[in-house]
């Protein structure tokens, strides 16, 4: 695929400065934006370039899989690490700040690899539209830790990301977002492995029955299926009603509901985000959009 001017522009300054770099560890999620920086890494330096991904019980089984294809597609070396997010407190707590406390995590996991390797930078996914995307608590800890952010500091928009991974010929180029399995339980209610082993396992059954876009939200025993509005329609059968409460039944959700707004990013997270026209915060409630990254 023929990149635009200005984005050919970008990815030559982006890749020219991941080749300055003594060694480049990417925090690598198997998304389409860890996947771009992956990508230019490794053009940029070859055997110097590593792609991360840290496995813990709030990663999919399957998204790890499909890390590992993404690693291979590109020819990056591809190495893996665990930990649990579930020995921290204030993660399992699930307050505000939740994704600050799981990427200090995974970026610290992260820069250890990163020194036993001896690469001298950590890089992540972060682009250029997810600094103004509201509430956005882990961008706070890629501060912190000085993680190198390549498409954010060359103004690398998502739509950008994803014309940059056709360009590479990822299968990831059209990707959906896919955030961590934490972000379906709401803010407030603790997680733990039993809400983020149904969830996966809820999310296994609806991409098996040919769904692309879709959550199932953990209220405690209740599940809460959103949908993508041009799917929605599949969902309103008797027969997957039947079929998913069954299912769904199964694997310990108490009641199952189809959520009739459809999907939205973030839905059970708070949100905050400037009031038009003034430097007021609107701080929504507990079912309100907030989005969420993909890696």
């Amino acid at each position: 695929m023929t990149l635009e001017a200005t984005v050919e522009a970008k990815l030559e300054a982006a890749r020219a400065d991941l080749a300055s770099r003594d060694g480049v560890l990417i925090a690598f999620s198997g998304g389409v934006d860890s996947s771009v920086v992956a990508a230019m890494a490794y053009d940029a330096l070859g055997e110097d370039a590593v792609a991360c991904t840290a496995r813990s019980e709030t990663l999919p089984e399957a998204e790890l899989e499909e890390a590992r294809t993404v690693a291979d597609e590109i020819g990056i070396r591809h190495e893996i690490v665990s930990f649990s997010e579930l020995e921290s407190d204030a993660f399992v707590e699930n307050d505000d700040d939740r994704c600050y406390h799981c990427r200090t995590m995974r970026l610290g996991e992260m820069e250890a690899t990163a020194r036993e390797l001896g690469l001298g930078t950590v890089c992540d996914g972060t682009n250029a539209d997810d600094p103004g995307a509201g509430h956005r608590p882990g961008l706070q800890a890629v501060e912190e830790l000085d993680v190198h952010s390549p498409l954010l500091a060359h103004d690398i928009s998502k739509d950008e990301v994803r014309a940059v991974a056709a360009h590479y010929g990822l299968s990831v180029a059209d990707k959906p977002s896919m955030a961590c399995l934490s972000s379906r339980i709401p803010t407030g209610l603790e997680v733990t492995e039993e809400r983020l082993t149904r969830v996966e396992q809820a999310e296994a059954l609806l991409r098996q029955w040919g769904f692309e876009q879709f959550r199932v939200r953990d209220h405690d025993g209740l599940a809460r299926i959103e949908v993508a509005p041009d799917e929605l329609e599949r969902a309103l059968t008797v027969e997957f009603a039947e079929t998913v409460r069954a299912e769904l039944s199964e694997i310990g959700f108490e009641h199952v509901t189809l959520d009739l707004h459809g999907y939205r990013t973030g839905s059970v997270s708070p949100g905050t985000e400037t009031e038009p026209g003034t430097d007021e915060p609107v701080v929504e409630d507990a079912f309100a959009p907030d989005p969420e990254s993909d890696d």
